[in-house]
């Protein structure tokens, strides 16, 4: 009985030690394949702590679908950075954009309108000097100086904008009409329009309406092309007839059932259904949305055209145009130099061709190649007498507003002279006068 015991108690500790070698093996032996397993995990937080991410902010949301083949491209190409887009609309963005550009959290690469927000961004130090950058040679050097400052390179236009109304070209055949050479041939247009139960044109009063038609209404009244900037010196006033003419051919217009019903409150999306359904024979916007436009109406065929104000042999320009959508690096980005990668990524023709022939915009870039139908009605342009928007060559927001906001008050009811009273005054109080 007592060797039987002892047995027992022996086999008892044995199988007892076996199972704590066991249970302390257990923390260095790995079950089959686990090894591979956690070198495949450290491998993976290693790369993903080697990625960098970076931000795209613009306000060009219908862009997105194109955009996103080429930041898979990008990507591809550089696997080692991941791009995020951000977007907001424009009107937003012009207002809004600085705040979260320069707290950083969003835009290591980031857009920005030419005239008054380049100064604004430009003035905060928001920008990257990319003067002497190699990819600046890829562009057209006379399209990229509205990104240009004090002799620096500080941001590069990437879009050549003809900011000249939309006109149904099926419209204006159905009624006999081309595009007129005059104010008088203009008005007659519109009269033509509106007998036969056409809005003549679908204006955004509400919002960009005023910054876009302007250019092409005050082209050819300027006394000169930098008129509206010399409002900013004192040596042009908005009190001078060529602006209250300007505003007078607005209140025209409105007072002739030129414009649709509540142009005032019109914003912009409601003004381009009118013409998308082709209730509106012009809208009064610019190239930029002939691509949106044929999207959601696949019928529609359009050109550009401008209002003349001027008899036809006093005429000094046929169109507008602008080199705007101004990329730049974010001086307070973490990552610059993969944000000027991505940008360099953008200059190239075939990368930059990609892009114009997916939205219909035309590019800075040189030897880019143009294959949709909206950009090879738009090069027509190309050869035309042309000025650079006048609404840009303001610098100072105040001011710019105040010329859009006299626009929106004649709309409103106001005198062409009251309302240019009103918007030298607050010029004048800019300037310190």
């Amino acid at each position: 009985m007592r060797k039987n015991a002892f047995r027992a108690l022996l086999l008892a500790f044995s199988l007892g030690a076996t199972g704590l070698l066991s249970a302390c093996g257990g923390d260095n032996t790995a079950a089959p394949g686990a090894t591979d397993k956690a070198a495949a995990t450290n491998e993976t937080t290693a790369s993903a702590a080697q990625t960098v991410t970076i931000s795209f902010f613009h306000w060009r949301g219908e862009d997105v679908p194109a955009f996103k083949p080429i930041i898979e491209q990008f990507e591809k190409e550089n696997p080692g950075i991941k791009v995020e887009m951000q977007t907001m609309p424009s009107d937003q963005y012009q207002t809004t954009a600085q705040a979260k550009i320069s707290d950083g959290s969003a835009g290591d690469v980031f857009t920005s309108f030419p005239g008054a927000q380049f100064e604004v961004f430009a003035k905060a130090g928001l920008f990257t000097d990319l003067t002497g950058q190699p990819f600046l040679s890829n562009f057209n050097p006379a399209l990229i100086e509205a990104g240009a400052k004090d002799g620096k390179q500080l941001a590069v236009p990437y879009q050549l904008v003809y900011n000249d109304p939309i006109y149904n070209v099926k419209l204006f055949q159905k009624y006999g009409l081309e595009p007129p050479k005059d104010w008088d041939g203009f008005l007659a247009l519109c009269a033509k329009l509106k007998e036969n139960g056409i809005i003549p044109i679908a204006f955004a009063g509400a919002d960009i309406g005023p910054g876009q038609f302007m250019n092409t209404m005050v082209m050819n009244n300027l006394p000169s092309p930098d008129a509206l900037a010399k409002i900013e010196t004192g040596e042009e006033k908005l009190t001078n007839d060529w602006w209250v003419k300007t505003l007078g051919q607005f209140k025209e217009l409105n007072d002739k059932g030129y414009f649709q019903p509540n142009a005032l409150g019109t914003k912009d999306a409601a003004a381009g259904a009118l013409f998308i359904q082709e209730k509106a024979a012009m809208l009064a916007s610019g190239s930029y949305q002939l691509a949106q436009n044929k999207q959601q109406n696949p019928n529609l065929e359009q050109k550009l055209l401008a209002p003349i104000t001027v008899p036809a042999d006093e005429a000094k320009y046929e169109g507008i145009h602008t080199s705007t959508f101004l990329l730049a690096v974010n001086s307070k980005s973490s990552h610059p130099k993969e944000a000027e990668k991505f940008l360099e990524f953008l200059s190239r023709k075939d990368i930059a061709g990609q892009y114009a022939n997916a939205t219909g915009q035309n590019v800075t870039v040189k030897d880019v190649k143009y294959t949709s139908p909206e950009l090879q009605t738009v090069s027509e342009w190309s050869t035309k007498k042309t000025l650079f928007q006048p609404r840009f060559t303001i610098t100072n927001a105040d001011i710019q507003k105040a010329v859009t906001s006299s626009i929106q008050s004649v709309l409103g009811g106001k005198s062409p002279e009251d309302a240019a009273k009103e918007a030298q005054a607050i010029a004048d109080q800019q300037i310190g006068h």
